[in-house]
């Protein structure tokens, strides 16, 4: 029987030979991919599942196909393969997955990646779906620094930063200075127009002038889905990463964005960039990037930038006895979804915040969906 350091050993030679193969060195990274729901069926799924698998990376498909190298977890549709994919990344059996849709919460957004036309050099989009926060500022400006948490991980270490010429867009600005000035490492890029600055516009996205482009994050899905597919149309999204990892502070689950319009070579891409990531070791050095943020004074100068103009005062209300929440309501403003979720505590339904595919979110109980859905109707929250 070979003792254990035979077997280190030789797991050291496979990964060596594995990494001449591939030209990625290091433990396989394990990636998911949820193949069922794309608009162009689930063969380009497998496709990209099949080329992903080729770099270096183990490739689990959870869908119906099968395929060499790929390894397929059978599921009869696309929310059974949801769950399973939920189960997987619970239980640790993957490092990672890629997936149409998924419902991250209040705090976490993705950050995600692009090839410009004007150059083909990549960009890092900060941020594409998901709510950083609910107000818009310090949305922005923690997207910044979701954007270099990526960036870094992906090998950049010295990443530069510009701010996408949208509302909100000066503030940010502002408020990021002030987080250099403290002392945390951010590097501003220079806009390629004359008047220059870190204040970014429409030609610096077609040119790729920073690493990363900070906006909000319905913004940031636009630049996603016009750089990914301009060249064909926009039903099939043919260049690019996708829309990227999920960040937030303290949140450790790898989970990746693409759209059913995604093509074979963008999934193929999101998953690398998973690989990417989870070589990098993405949640250290969120970690470490958010503890030189608050200690730089972060969260003081989130407080100071808060939009706090209200039109009505709040009103205390007690939340109720927490419950397994799975049923989704959507269709509300995202300036209005903590207001929803109260509403509704008002009435002892418990509820809380998410962001959905299409949007904000408020999630109750399946018990409680009719109940809640009526009392956000009467309150003016959806139609």
């Amino acid at each position: 029987m070979a003792s254990s350091v035979e077997k280190m050993i030789a797991s050291t030679f496979m990964e060596i030979a594995q990494g001449l193969e591939t030209g990625s060195f290091g433990k396989r990274p394990k990636i998911a991919l949820t193949g069922m729901g794309s608009e162009h069926g689930e063969e380009n799924s497998m496709a990209a599942a099949i080329e992903a698998a080729k770099d270096g990376i183990d490739v689990y498909y959870i869908g119906t196909l099968e395929a060499e190298g790929v390894t397929t977890i059978k599921v009869a549709d696309d929310e059974e393969g949801h769950k399973k994919m939920e189960e997987m990344l619970k239980n640790g059996e993957i490092d990672g997955a890629v997936t149409m849709h998924f419902p991250f919460p209040i705090g976490v957004s993705t950050v995600g990646r692009c090839v410009t036309p004007a150059t083909a050099k990549e960009m890092f989009i900060a941020n594409t779906t998901g709510t950083s926060s609910t107000d818009r500022i310090e949305g922005m400006i923690k997207n910044a620094i979701y954007g270099i948490i990526a960036a870094k991980a992906c090998g950049k270490k010295n990443a530069t930063v510009g701010i996408l010429n949208v509302d909100g867009a000066r503030q940010t600005e502002k408020a990021l200075k002030q987080l250099q000035e403290n002392g945390y490492d951010i590097t501003f890029a220079e806009s390629g127009r004359a008047d220059g600055g870190c204040v970014m516009r429409g030609n610096d996205v077609l040119q790729a002038s920073p690493d990363i482009m900070v906006t909000d994050s319905l913004t940031g899905n636009i630049l996603v889905k016009m750089l990914s597919s301009f060249t064909t149309g926009g039903s099939f999204e043919a260049t690019g990463f996708g829309y990227g990892p999920g960040i937030g502070e303290g949140y450790e689950q790898l989970v990746m964005i693409v759209s059913r319009a995604s093509g074979a070579p963008v999934i193929a891409n999101a998953i690398r960039y998973a690989g990417q990531l989870v070589r990098g070791k993405v949640f250290e050095v969120a970690k470490k990037e958010f503890a030189a943020a608050n200690k730089a004074g972060l969260k003081e100068i989130l407080n100071a930038h808060k939009n706090v103009a209200k039109t009505t005062e709040v009103e205390e209300v007690k939340e109720p006895p927490k419950e397994v929440v799975t049923a989704q309501i959507p269709g509300i403003e995202v300036m209005d979804l903590e207001d929803a979720v109260k509403t509704l505590w008002k009435i002892n339904v418990y509820a809380e915040s998410g962001m959905g595919c299409t949007g904000p979110i408020v999630l109750v109980s399946d018990a409680n969906l009719l109940k809640a859905e009526e009392e956000l109707k009467k309150a003016g929250y959806i139609n």
